[in-house]
């Protein structure tokens, strides 16, 4: 790692030189702040140490030309306890840290690792902000099918506005994919994008959760919590599963839309937040305002702008590109393909899971393959039966029989290993409440 240091105190500047070379450090000296910019525009540093009192150009001056021509080289300023304000300022403007003096070996050791992990996390962060924001553009999302044409018309007009977003659609069909499209297509994608799954929160917990609370409000309430509108602040919170929360929490949701205000568990001081608030669920929420579990004017505040996204059945035209694009996610690097066969099967299931059981089961075909090409007989029987209406689930009558635990057995097997573990989806594709499931599980022996 090679190191400028600009000093005018050659004494110093010989003692830091030494210290830094101990510790493998390349070390560049300039006597002045001109000096130091000749040699930093004729060579490559990963950090410059400017002292901040010097004559001809101070180290204020020297950052803020360092900043022009480079904006991740790490930047530490030495300064004497007369100009600890100067310092702090021009931390405001640029520099990573400053260094107070006299200080010794340890503090400038600590100092500068401290500032080069902070960049490189800087770095780490935008990086995978830009890897992200490409990932969710529209060009990378796959939609040959109609209907899927014109949601991604809907959400790319919408993006650039600050209209609730209402997502509708099965388990499965990408709702939070579209959620962190509008999200990472909007001005507000330097901002957070803050999720909550509305039903895997327990409902005591989750008004924390959302808003956060206050020290000594209720028992636990150990220290101030900041919540999931405060995180996301200036971004979006994506609600999961909305159709879940509780009627006490909607008339606060109801709030924070129409003010962008609330209150913390235990305080009586709003909250100011600048958050767009983007739902989805798979419920039917008109039918839950119809019986009185959802509100209505909430419904109409979140459902500005309704998506409606169709199930993979409807939209069988992209289940090719889809099945091309998992093969590479999870090929990485070897080429796979499907025979037209197989292909052909696929397209014919009804896909009760949508494009997560699409994408858990390609998983599944690749880490099982023996070669490159997956043929037929390489798709689960409960895909291939399907085809010709024979048992959904792949579960075959013995001659001698089979017991009615043992048939609900396979089935639950079946839907767990097809949502891919998920309780809740599994007990509603089961048509039974989830504590029935977890029972049923527990009864016969099932573990997942």
């Amino acid at each position: 790692m090679r190191i400028l240091l600009i000093d005018d105190d050659l004494n110093l500047g010989k003692v830091i030189g030494y210290q830094l070379q101990q510790e493998g450090y390349q070390v560049d000296t300039a006597l002045s702040g001109q000096e130091g910019l000749k040699l930093f525009k004729r060579n490559s540093y990963d950090v410059v140490i400017s002292d901040i009192q010097m004559p001809d150009m101070n180290g204020i001056e020297v950052l803020q030309e360092v900043r022009r021509l480079d904006k991740q080289v790490v930047f530490l300023l030495i300064t004497a306890y007369g100009s600890v304000e100067n310092a702090v300022e021009a931390c405001r403007i640029g520099a990573d840290d400053y260094l107070t003096k006299p200080f010794g070996k340890e503090q400038l050791l600590f100092a500068l690792q401290k500032a080069i992990r902070l960049r490189k996390l800087q770095m780490e962060n935008r990086f995978l902000k830009e890897e992200l924001t490409d990932k969710f553009t529209f060009k990378n999302m796959i939609a040959e099918s109609g209907a899927m044409q014109e949601i991604l018309r809907i959400t790319h007009r919408v993006a650039n506005s600050d209209a609730s977003v209402l997502i509708l659609g099965e388990s499965g069909t990408g709702k939070e994919l579209i959620a962190r499209a509008i999200h990472y297509n909007s001005p507000r994608k330097d901002k957070p994008f803050v999720v909550i799954n509305c039903p895997s929160i327990p409902a005591n917990l989750l008004e924390s959760e959302l808003f956060g609370h206050v020290k000594g409000s209720f028992t636990g309430a150990i220290k101030d919590r900041m919540g999931k509108f405060e995180q996301a602040d200036g971004g979006t919170i994506f609600l999961d599963e909305i159709g879940d929360l509780h009627e006490d929490l909607q008339a606060k949701l109801l709030r924070v839309l129409q003010e962008q205000e609330f209150e913390r568990i235990g305080s009586e001081q709003p909250v100011k937040v600048d958050v767009r608030v983007i739902a989805a669920t798979h419920q039917d929420l008109r039918q839950l305002i119809k019986e009185k579990r959802f509100r209505e004017d909430l419904y109409y505040r979140l459902s500005v702008v309704p998506i409606q996204l169709p199930p993979l059945r409807e939209r069988k035209e992209d289940i090719p590109f889809l099945v091309d694009f998992f093969l590479k996610k999870y090929g990485r690097g070897r080429k796979y393909s499907l025979e037209p066969a197989a292909l052909q099967t696929l397209m014919h299931y009804s896909w009760p899971g949508n494009v997560r059981e699409l994408e858990n089961l390609i998983e599944r075909l690749v880490t099982l393959a023996e070669g490159d090409r997956i043929t037929l007989k390489d798709i689960p029987e409960f895909i291939t039966h399907s085809e010709t209406g024979e048992a959904v689930f792949g579960i075959q009558i013995p001659p001698e029989g089979i017991g009615l635990d043992e048939i609900e057995k396979k089935v639950i097997e079946k839907v767990l290993q097809m949502t891919a573990g998920n309780q809740s989806e599994a007990a509603r594709l089961l048509k039974i409440p989830r504590h029935v499931l977890l029972y049923r599980m527990k009864k016969l022996g099932i573990r997942f």
